[in-house]
């Protein structure tokens, strides 16, 4: 059976673990002729409520939305080269929204970076790539936080 990737989703954030996975993502999806699917999680769980300073809920989450776009703009001038980016900014918890986007949007690969933490790390902060390979449905490609 051969692979037939059409619909390759790419999962970033501000980091430059993401910033390798993007450049492996637009790569793959150019020479394939693939659409992308740009995904950047509003984190919930970074979500700054400040009563003292005034910030509210929706004044944070406003931050974070900008930033995901901003970001999801950078990535783009960076690597297009593609004709076809879908972008999403969905709010909540990134490993549950990269299943969530990829099962919607019907992709045929997820492609994401780690950050290549320890066992310790992960122990204590999770890991979404992780989770994202435990609980995908379709191939997953991560790009190793060395990778050149």
């Amino acid at each position: 059976m051969e692979a037939h990737y059409k619909k390759i989703l790419i999962a970033i954030d501000n980091s430059a673990h993401s910033m390798k996975a993007a450049k492996a993502g637009f790569a793959l999806a150019h020479a394939l002729r693939a659409t992308i699917g740009l995904l950047y999680v509003v984190d919930k769980s970074k979500e700054v409520i400040n009563a003292d300073l005034g910030i509210t809920p929706q004044q944070s989450g406003t931050v974070l939305l900008n930033e995901a776009e901003k970001t999801i703009e950078q990535f783009i001038r960076l690597y297009n080269g593609v004709d076809r980016i879908e972008r999403f900014t969905p709010e909540g918890f990134p490993e549950q929204e990269i299943i969530n986007i990829s099962k919607e949007w019907e992709a045929d690969l997820i492609v994401m970076g780690t950050h290549g933490r320890t066992a310790i790390g992960k122990i204590l902060t999770g890991s979404v790539a992780e989770y994202v390979i435990r609980h995908s449905t379709i191939p997953v490609l991560i790009t190793p936080p060395r990778m050149e």
